[in-house]
């Protein structure tokens, strides 16, 4: 009875009757009839390739076999106790790996769930392998979805998997023999063979492209280095020469360019350059990758496995201790910086940290104390503050963080060299918001050199070239990860001159972030800039920093600096700058 009712329903379907069956069960019993000539009243036996055919096929996969099995072992141990059955095909349908429960091996071999079984469509009709090869798509293949009677008890669902040209490669099946009703009941199987193909594509990727960057990607930072959604493979020059399938779909997901031989910095805002700031080292959830169309991504790069880049890296990298590590982006003047502050941070050398207002002045004192001696104090105190010295005579040993040193009255700056005189055991760490040969005029000159070993100076916002990071950061902390700018958004922030530097983007984020009705923060949320003009770049140096923050896009540089490109092209030239090789 139910093999009339299944032809029947096949009948109807050819005719164009909705019979409620998945479309792509029914396309493919289309092709079955209309393609290949099948029929369904035929219960054909499985199809199983000679002894010498598997040895062939199994030759020609020995790569993907040798690269899948440890995976598929992983995979067969979570499933075997509800007598499922794994099957690895080549892109020709034929069984060429196997994991299965010895103790049926006879009735998996009778429905063809064994090695050598060829399960293309035009032989085995509608099934998980033989569709999914056709479609390129997982499949499940649940009893009479099956085209043929001989497979109708089998439940299949199949994963592709492709190779690092993005070409099919491969088909990963999880069947049973008999299986519980409905079709539903597949949804974990769906699940875990999906994820297992992922994986497979993973493992093949990095042992094909050793000597090229991996950048692995994930949506989410707390699974980007155990388990990525998709990862690319990168060559010197930037350009993405080997993929997993998962790529297309996370980089270029309307499916409108080709990935193989396009350049990473089509897709994402960064270069191969950028690369070694997001390998291990930094917290998972600061390694952000922007894309073109606004969305983000987490980012875990993987150098080339030369000896060339691995020397390379060794001498280019450098242990950042604690906060220090999570201080800055991809900024190098910052990075020099940051470097000079761990080489000082273990020592007794008393800091002079000098910026505008806002540029993090305190926060950076806080980090070199944070990677100095353990277990000592930090002791801050607002330089204006009456009495503010005396309060520190019984104070821990430890940092003694003088902010705005610059506005000491001289009864306060007796008392602190009476302090220093007594207290050997407090290192000095002073911040000022002007230069430090600007400072000698304000201080005692006995007091100046007791507070100025050595000089950190931090940029102003307006000449960093992590804005991005920055930005995608104090997002972060602020706000859920589902939170973020609009292009439009991003590069009106990225063109403003930001007078009040960090504390005022922090500010301008919290409004933002209030005025947003959704989960991306458009123009209309940002608060107009303030009206108070910003500086202005009054020497080349300034000139210079601000153009190598904007990368030397002019349109950006004139922005930020509120004139025309013409005119920022004529202070250029006046200034002799030429933008680097």
């Amino acid at each position: 009875m139910l093999e009339f009712e299944h032809v029947d329903e096949i009948d109807r379907v050819l005719r164009g009757v909705e019979t409620g069956r998945d479309s792509l069960v029914t396309e493919s019993w289309r092709r079955c009839v209309q393609t290949y000539g099948m029929d369904p009243s035929r219960p054909d036996p499985a199809h199983v390739v000679t002894e010498t055919e598997l040895r062939e096929h199994r030759e020609q996969s020995e790569r993907l076999i040798a690269t899948a099995r440890s995976g598929l072992q992983t995979l067969f141990q979570q499933v075997a106790g509800q007598n499922y059955v794994l099957l690895l095909a080549d892109a020709k349908g034929v069984c060429v790996d196997f994991f299965g429960d010895p103790r049926f091996e006879d009735q998996l071999r009778q429905a063809g769930l064994y090695l050598g079984s060829n399960w293309t469509e035009d032989l085995a009709g509608t099934c998980g392998v033989g569709s999914c090869i056709v479609t390129g798509k997982a499949i499940t293949i649940h009893q009479s979805d099956h085209f043929g009677l001989a497979h109708m008890p089998l439940s299949c669902t199949a994963a592709p998997i492709f190779d690092t040209k993005g070409e099919f490669s491969a088909v990963l099946d999880i069947s049973l023999l008999r299986s519980p009703s409905p079709k539903s009941s597949q949804n974990l199987a769906m699940g875990l063979v999906t994820a297992s193909a992922r994986r497979v594509e993973m493992a093949n990727l990095m042992a094909m492209t050793r000597r090229d960057w991996v950048l692995r990607f994930s949506t989410s930072p707390e699974f980007l280095e155990v388990d990525p959604e998709a990862a690319v493979a990168l060559d010197a020059a930037g350009r993405i020469v080997g993929m997993t399938s998962g790529a297309r779909r996370a980089l270029d997901p309307e499916a409108g360019g080709s990935l193989i031989g396009s350049r990473i910095d089509d897709w994402l805002e960064l270069s191969v350059d950028d690369l070694p700031d997001l390998m291990r080292g930094r917290p998972t959830e600061e390694r952000v990758l922007r894309l073109k169309d606004g969305r983000r991504l987490f980012g875990h790069a993987i150098a080339p496995q030369t000896p060339q880049m691995i020397t390379a890296l060794r001498q280019r990298e450098t242990t950042l201790p604690g906060a220090l590590g999570s201080f800055a982006g991809a900024d190098p003047a910052l990075g020099r910086l940051l470097e000079q502050a761990a080489r000082l941070a273990p020592t007794q050398v008393p800091l002079l940290i000098t910026g505008e207002t806002g540029t993090g002045k305190e926060r950076l004192a806080r980090a070199i104390h944070v990677a100095g001696p353990k277990n000592r104090g930090f002791h801050a105190i607002r330089c204006t503050g009456p009495g503010a010295v005396e309060s520190l005579a019984d104070a821990a040993p430890g940092t003694l963080f003088l902010r705005g040193i610059e506005d000491m009255p001289l009864d306060g700056q007796a008392a602190l060299l009476t302090l220093l005189d007594r207290r050997t055991d407090l290192r000095v760490v002073a911040s000022c918001r002007c230069a430090a040969s600007e400072l000698s005029s304000a201080l005692r000159d006995d007091l100046f050199y007791r507070v100025a070993g050595a000089t950190l100076a931090l940029p102003p916002l307006r000449h960093r070239s992590d804005l991005d990071w920055l930005i995608d950061r104090l997002l972060r902390w602020r706000c859920s990860a589902d939170m973020r700018l609009s292009p439009a958004a991003r590069a009106e922030l990225k063109s403003r001159v930001w007078p009040g530097n960090i504390r005022e983007l922090e500010q301008l984020l919290d409004v933002a972030i209030a005025m947003s009705e959704g989960s991306v923060i458009d123009l209309p949320d940002l608060p107009a800039a303030p009206k108070r003009a910003g500086p202005e770049p009054d020497d080349i140096d300034d000139l210079e920093a601000l153009m190598a923050a904007c990368g030397w896009n002019m349109a950006q540089a004139a922005r930020r600096l509120g004139v025309n490109r013409s005119t920022v092209l004529r202070r250029i030239r006046k200034a002799g700058l030429t933008p680097p090789a």
